[in-house]
């Protein structure tokens, strides 16, 4: 819609209102009827509204409870993520131990490669010998002391044998040696490769672990974020329901305030004895909600509807001990409260604009403020608390 044209829709709703219930001479209703007819909407719509409040209670109590158990669920999370830190740090170090046996292995790999290849050189040299050996048949010592012609002769072939025979334990030591070397480093391969299958199988039951946890935990979470997403989508309907259902009634009950204004006339308004308590009435008007459970709380005293601008009247004597605006008292809007014995006070809310001071000294009937629309409030009207040591009680036991 247009915002002109809302506007304008917003203007006239209320002459509309207003037309429709004001009294119409030449039908033959009366006022009163008339009047009676937009009160019986007026609760009608108030009824609507507190229904409305109610659901908008239950969502809020849902999304709270949603929000609740997600809370519940993050701190388990965070203590699972710390865990999941120490699972990582653990697995890091698997890892580690993986990398460092990955390569002692390449290592002793190469190693291995290594002595075989000397193994299988030293077999090769030493069956070279052992055939020249057989196919020649060194000589005996004595062979050689005989055949030799002098005794240098014999130091140099005495020298000769010996170092064939040094030759020939050095191969043979070799090839042994070679042998039992490589035996050893087969033996130390297999534990570490015992090794690494353990660490790597330490390292997936670690993820497989981590992954188990993990799981279901955020998969709950993401079901609570979407019950609670769902009921918030629902309380934002409710919400705007709820608010439509307000200006509703807030344009029914300052039409109401307008047909009390036509009803009374321009006569001003004079406080009157409600009925044999000490209390005279603040203002004079139809009393639109009682003392009593409303809403699923306490409506800690009665509202009076009223023209905007009308007198207000303190009750009875009394002092000015609380004066508090919009911006101090919240809801209550403008409100001054009266203290009349040591535990007794009245309290008048929703004020268009005070008139008296704090700590000014009031009389009955004495102006002591205007009937206003200000704080949490629908439409022009008083709303009159009576309070005993500040609790609130049903002002109707004074008035």
């Amino acid at each position: 819609m247009p915002i002109r044209l809302r506007g304008l829709l917003a203007g006239l709703a209320v002459p509309l209102l207003l037309w429709a219930f004001l009294p119409l001479v030449s039908s033959g209703q009366t006022p009163t009827g008339n009047s009676a007819t937009l009160q019986g909407k007026i609760e009608s719509k108030r009824a609507e509204l507190s229904a409305k409040l109610s659901k908008e209670g239950v969502l809020s109590s849902d999304v709270a409870g949603f929000s609740d158990k997600i809370n519940k669920l993050n701190s388990r999370i965070d203590k699972l993520q710390k865990r999941q830190s120490d699972l990582q740090a653990d697995l890091d170090r698997k890892r580690s131990e993986l990398q460092a046996i990955q390569a002692d292995l390449r290592k002793e790999r190469r190693r291995l490669v290594s002595l075989r290849a000397r193994l299988v050189e030293g077999r090769a040299v030493l069956a070279q010998r052992l055939v020249a050996m057989y196919q020649t048949q060194p000589p005996d010592l004595m062979t050689v002391m005989l055949d030799s012609k002098g005794f240098a002769e014999l130091l140099e072939r005495g020298e000769y044998l010996q170092r064939i025979e040094s030759q020939d334990q050095r191969i043979i030591t070799t090839v042994t040696t070679a042998k039992a070397d490589a035996t050893a480093t087969a033996a130390r391969l297999d534990k570490l490769e015992l090794r690494q299958q353990r660490a790597t199988a330490g390292v997936l039951t670690k993820r497989n672990e981590v992954a188990s946890v993990k799981r279901p935990l955020l998969a709950s979470q993401n079901a609570f974020r979407d019950a609670r997403r769902g009921k918030n989508r629902l309380l934002s309907r409710v919400r705007e329901d709820r608010k439509e259902t307000q200006a509703d009634l807030a344009l029914l009950e300052k039409a109401s305030a307008k047909v009390t204004g036509q009803l009374q006339g321009n006569a001003p308004i004079q406080p009157i004895k409600g009925g044999d308590g000490p209390w005279i009435w603040p203002v004079t008007g139809p009393i639109t909600s009682t003392f009593g459970p409303r809403w699923g709380r306490l409506h800690a005293g009665i509202d009076i509807s009223a023209a905007g601008g009308t007198p207000i009247r303190a009750v009875a004597n009394g002092r000015v001990v609380l004066l508090q605006s919009t911006a101090q008292s919240g809801g209550y809007g403008n409100y001054t409260c009266l203290q009349h014995t040591g535990s007794l006070a009245s309290c008048y809310a929703h004020q268009i604009r005070f008139g008296t001071s704090n700590g000014a000294t009031v009389s009955k009937g004495q102006v002591i403020g205007y009937v206003g629309n200000t704080g949490n409030s629908f439409g022009d009207h008083l709303h009159f608390e009576a309070r005993v040591n500040g609790t609130p009680v049903n002002p109707f036991n004074y008035l």
